[in-house]
């Protein structure tokens, strides 16, 4: 286990400087240090890579809600649960623009676009790409996440000027088949390699407080820090329990693990961006700025997510204010 005053090294071989070879035993001797010592390097660490006192503020649009056919047990938009989501359609060009223009008004410079699909189909792809092409225009940074991609499909988004792409593993190897059995991790791996071969960012994290263990924490961040490159942005999402879903009544997550969680991640990861995604207004103030301690820098930003509600974008500028954080330039 490392000292707790050591320091986290980076010597190793990879050409990025960053190590990719991880061991779980590593990162559960990560996990195991006292908070304290844990924080302190994860937050030295931080610096080395990022202004402590900035945060990217990301917003994220439903741009097709709903009536997903996979089986993701934490998921509301999936249409084998009865939850109360209902299916729409892809939405037009023009009102994603302007939630777009709306998101750069208020400080946000990326701005996500979601889709419940298991793949996009051929026939909404030109839509897709005129919203990244809008949303570039608007000198926003671009991110969609439309589940699984081919490699030409990959092609046709970078070709779009596609700036990120997410797609998360969720969970652990081992814990994901207790989550989703309507595709496999290597589903989910392929479509990484995907979009790294199409020269497009990764943004890629997880689900936690799904009922997995420590284990499992450690083996999600384990399968992103060991990726040929390290995602740009780690979203770490605290589920959100929608009635209807299984995951409905699953006992709350411990603040100080999902803490823990976000610190790790930081070490194994140290130029991504962390995001606080998913579960942010079950957070008290004093939490989340424990995260931000811990090396989270980059938040959803917005009252909501795809079909779940976020904090008010007064009440994040005002911590903001009573933390000195302020929002990253584009």
């Amino acid at each position: 286990m490392p000292a707790q005053s050591e320091q986290i090294s980076v010597s190793n071989p990879y050409p990025d400087g960053f190590r990719h070879n991880w061991t779980k035993r590593e990162i559960l001797e990560f996990f195991d240090l006292p908070m304290m010592d844990l924080l302190f390097q994860a937050q030295t660490l931080h610096r080395k890579y990022f202004n402590p006192n900035k945060v990217q503020l990301s917003q994220l649009c439903s741009i097709k809600t709903g009536g997903c056919p996979e089986d993701c047990k934490y998921c509301p938009q999936s249409s084998r649960y009865t939850t109360d989501v209902e299916a729409e359609r892809l939405m037009a060009v023009e009102k994603v623009l302007e939630g777009a223009r709306n998101a750069k008004a208020n400080g946000a410079t990326r701005y996500c676009m979601g889709a419940a699909w298991r793949s996009p189909k051929g026939r909404d792809m030109a839509a897709v790409c005129d919203m990244i092409k809008g949303v570039r225009d608007l000198g926003l940074e671009s991110c969609m996440t439309l589940g699984m991609l081919d490699e030409q499909q990959a092609a046709t988004l970078k070709q779009a000027g596609l700036d990120y792409y997410n797609h998360n593993v969720d969970s652990s190897p081992e814990y994901y088949k207790e989550i989703i059995t309507t595709r496999t991790y290597q589903d989910r791996l392929d479509t990484l390699e995907n979009v790294r071969g199409a020269g497009i960012n990764v943004c890629s994290g997880g689900i936690v407080g799904m009922g997995e263990s420590k284990a499992d924490r450690a083996g999600m961040l384990q399968t992103l820090a060991n990726l040929p490159e390290h995602p740009g942005s780690v979203p770490i999402n605290m589920l959100v329990q929608v009635e209807g879903t299984p995951l409905y009544g699953e006992g709350q997550m411990d603040p100080f693990d999902f803490i823990r969680t976000i610190a790790v991640a930081r070490l194994l990861m140290p130029a991504s961006y962390v995001r606080l995604s998913a579960g942010r207004e079950a957070m008290n103030d004093e939490m989340q700025a424990l995260c931000f301690m811990a090396g989270a820098n980059s938040i959803f930003y917005g009252e909501k997510l795809l079909t779940t509600t976020n904090p008010m974008q007064n009440t994040d500028l005002d911590l903001f204010a009573r933390l000195g954080i302020s929002p990253e330039s584009a």
